[in-house]
């Protein structure tokens, strides 16, 4: 018989690889991609350098950056196969489904590229695969949207960077540099975030040796369950519902008194303030969210309301609140906050799928059995 060792639920605390490309330290407030402070990345780099650097493992110089600027912009194109389809995905997906409608899209271009198991594949090729599903995402999730509000797709464009060139393809209308430079601190702030579910899900398949669209395309299903990747536009609703910075107080209590979560609150790692909270609120400020001074009372209420009635409980305010803020401020419309999470975080399953497949060992962890005990006769 196997010895089995206990682990906590949810294999919390628990090792289950290792990993270079980033670490996330909750007790510090602190998370890193590679050797760099990942929010010191999003206020002062491209989304471009950010990619290159989780690929690569190193920052691009001058002309490493526009070598991979030039190939990765090349690759945002739709091959006309692929983009015959859309419109049907669209009309069955319908716009309050946009991350089906992405795993459904994206499925197609696996097929179009010929993906096939990475045992069977070169490292060469292996890694333009990844360039590729990063390059076409927001050029899916543009022209799915497009399509579902009943309006042509905007092609991409490779003059401009890749969130300008997202938000290019959402309204045909070239960006101001402010919306483009703050969905771009949003996008690079969360490429990669430890073992988190759908990065953990993506590299579980990986490990069977699967093609590198089977495991996105895992990674995109753990994504769309609202505790994971749904919470930017619950945190819209939930402000909504609230309505004024002087409600705030009363609704949050009473949201408590009832079992409810809060939105925006609370994360599985982090003790210490959310990095990306402090980021983010930063953007929003700076964008100018009309919705700033209710969120900041949010904040303050939900942190006086958990300190009285849930003390010895950390709960900090975590990304989604002032992302929510970031994303609505850039100009998406809330329904494509988690396809735009998607967007920044396939660079992350991109390069832990690679990393997986360079030294891979097939994931396959043990249960404990709970039932009866086997009877010794089938009858």
């Amino acid at each position: 018989m196997t010895q089995l060792i206990d682990v906590p639920a949810g294999l919390k605390g628990v090792a289950a690889a290792e990993t270079s490309i980033g670490d996330v330290r909750g007790a510090e407030g602190f998370y890193h991609y590679r050797q760099y402070d990942a929010a010191e990345l999003a206020r002062g780099r491209t989304f471009e350098e950010a990619w290159h650097l989780v690929h690569a493992g190193e920052l691009p110089d001058v002309a490493q950056l526009a070598e991979f600027a030039k190939r990765t912009a090349a690759r945002r194109a739709l091959t006309p196969r692929v983009a015959r389809a859309l419109p049907a995905i669209a009309e069955l997906a319908a716009s309050d489904r946009p991350l089906q409608n992405l795993r459904a899209a994206y499925e197609l271009v696996a097929l179009d590229q010929g993906m096939k198991p990475w045992l069977d594949v070169s490292a060469e090729d292996l890694a333009d695969q990844a360039i590729v599903t990063t390059a076409v995402f927001p050029t899916l999730v543009a022209a799915l949207y497009r399509h579902s509000t009943g309006k042509s797709p905007v092609g991409p464009r490779e003059d401009l960077g890749h969130a300008a060139n997202y938000l290019y393809m959402l309204d045909g209308r070239e960006p101001d540099p402010a919306r483009a430079r703050a969905l771009e601190t949003y996008l690079i702030s969360t490429i990669d975030h430890g073992f988190n579910n759908s990065t953990f899900t993506g590299r579980v398949v990986a490990s069977s040796g699967a093609d590198l669209g089977s495991a996105v395309i895992a990674a995109l299903g753990a994504l769309s369950g609202p505790l994971h990747g749904g919470a930017p536009s619950r945190v819209l609703d939930m402000l909504d519902e609230i309505g004024t910075p002087g409600r705030a107080d009363a609704w949050i209590r009473g949201a408590l008194a009832r079992g409810e979560v809060i939105m925006g609150f609370g994360h599985p790692v982090y003790r210490a303030t959310d990095p990306r909270d402090i980021l983010l609120r930063q953007v929003a400020e700076e964008l100018g969210s009309p919705r700033l001074d209710l969120a900041k009372a949010v904040t303050t209420s939900a942190r006086a309301a958990f300190a009285e009635l849930k003390p010895g409980v950390p709960l900090p305010a975590n990304v989604e609140l002032y992302a929510a803020l970031v994303l609505e401020a850039a100009g998406l419309p809330r329904e494509l906050f988690t396809p735009t999470f998607a967007v920044s975080r396939v660079v992350g399953w991109t390069a832990h799928i690679v990393e997986q497949a360079g030294h891979n060992k097939i994931i396959r962890p043990s249960a404990r059995y709970t039932g009866p005990e086997p009877r010794s006769g089938l009858w």
